[in-house]
């Protein structure tokens, strides 16, 4: 049994402030041990890995855990991941979930679906995958990130793109139902504040978006409006601090009709979307 060694590990990833110590001790013996974490009870204690010391001081310097193990989980996928493109997170999975619901309430029978700002795929591959009829279509600006979501979605049927969201796709214009996005939302001014494994590791890309946070949110908000048909939604992650922000730059006057929140699974505001008008 591993029990000692993951207890100790535990200890020292809990010391240097990791959030999830114990998981994360779990995660990387089973890594190392090549098992699934529901199996380090058939670990014997002679076959123990010594490499695991190694990960785990890795991860006590704040090394994502997702980067040492290569591997992300979102919803259904197992999406490869390293240095270079952003680390899908589990607050994500519940604006999946809405936007998945949005577009099975639509009835449409092959539903376009475009994803700016893919980076892993994680999104575009979540909706290709569970609305099985859709045609789904994703941007990344960065050649760092489209190593690892070229990788992810091969085999897919998910259109990958490299370009600027902000201009991407102009063959789309008017017949997406719904467009959504991750995009970089973190105000330049709280840099300090962001956790080491995204400060240190996730690419800026991906994190910042000028002194608010929503430079990028504006200027998608007009790609959002070019490609969506009538009708068609929009949805949008944010910042928890930014709830009530990012409807007011859906409005009415920009063609916009029913701009609003939503939370996430900790009842903090995580996303908002809107409905292009009807003509």
């Amino acid at each position: 049994m591993l029990l000692a060694e993951v207890a100790q590990a535990t200890q020292r990833l809990a010391d240097a402030g990791v959030p999830s110590p114990r998981t994360d001790a779990e995660e990387l013996a089973a890594f190392v041990h090549g098992v699934k974490r529901g199996e380090l009870h058939s670990v014997k204690d002679s076959d123990f890995d010594a490499r695991y010391w190694e990960v785990i001081a890795r991860r006590e310097a704040r090394e994502p855990l997702q980067h040492i193990t290569g591997r992300a989980y979102f919803r259904y996928l197992e999406l490869q991941v390293g240095p270079g493109v952003f680390v899908p997170r589990p607050e994500t999975e519940s604006v999946v979930g809405w936007a998945i619901d949005a577009v099975r309430a639509m009835d449409v029978v092959e539903p376009c679906i475009v994803d700016l700002c893919t980076g892993s795929g994680a999104i575009a591959l979540a909706l290709a995958q569970e609305v099985p009829r859709s045609r789904v279509h994703a941007v990344e600006l960065s050649e760092d990130a489209l190593r690892w979501t070229r990788k992810n979605v091969e085999g897919s049927r998910v259109d990958l793109r490299q370009g600027n969201a902000l201009t991407a796709f102009p063959d789309l214009d008017g017949q997406v139902d719904l467009v959504i996005t991750n995009p970089p939302y973190i105000p330049l001014t709280e840099w300090e504040y962001v956790a080491p494994e995204a400060r240190d590791y996730d690419p800026d890309m991906a994190l910042f978006s000028g002194e608010d946070g929503l430079d990028l949110i504006r200027g998608l908000e007009r790609t959002a409006h070019r490609l969506l048909r009538p009708g068609g939604v929009v949805v949008v992650e944010h910042a928890d601090t930014q709830g009530g922000q990012v409807p007011w730059i859906f409005t009415e006057e920009r063609g916009w009709a029913d701009a609003a929140d939503h939370p996430d699974l900790n009842n903090r505001p995580r996303f908002a979307t809107a409905r292009k008008a009807l003509p």
